[in-house]
């Protein structure tokens, strides 16, 4: 794997753990330069993203939001002579939280645009769009998203 493509795989991995360790406004700041596409078509950028996750997501009394988010089957293309690059990849939640067993709340597809700037990776775009598959989002989100 080259240097660019562990980067690269480590910003979608950062995301996660992040997100899981209930720090939204880290987790944001991974976006601070990025366009998010949402459900519906609206383009929000990192700032719009920490306020609908704080809109949205329930952190438990431990702090976090009591979820594990695996991201996996990263497929990389990257122009290194561009300091571009593209990813697909799959995300599973994982969630146990009072009152819900561990198990899957959801599970989809990450579309994500990657640019260099002065020598280090980050985010450019993430398509939020693509969640193929829903559990009990009950104890993960405080209310029901728009659509």
């Amino acid at each position: 794997m080259t240097n660019s493509a562990v980067e690269i795989t480590n910003l979608l991995y950062r995301y996660a753990e992040l997100l899981d360790g209930g720090d939204l406004e880290g987790t944001a700041s991974l976006f601070l330069h990025a366009r998010i596409r949402l459900p519906g078509g609206e383009q929000i950028d990192g700032a719009g993203l920490l306020a609908v996750w704080r809109q949205y997501v329930k952190i438990h009394a431990d702090g976090t939001p009591r979820t594990r988010h695996i991201v996996s089957n990263p497929i990389l293309d990257i122009d290194e002579a561009g300091g571009r690059a593209r990813c697909r990849s799959y995300y599973t939640v994982l969630q146990a939280a009072p009152g819900l067993p561990l198990q899957v709340i959801a599970a989809g597809r990450y579309h994500d645009e990657f640019e260099r700037v002065d020598g280090q990776w980050r985010f450019a775009v993430r398509d939020y769009s693509m969640l193929d598959f829903q559990g009990d989002l009950a104890q993960h989100l405080l209310q029901a998203p728009p659509g």
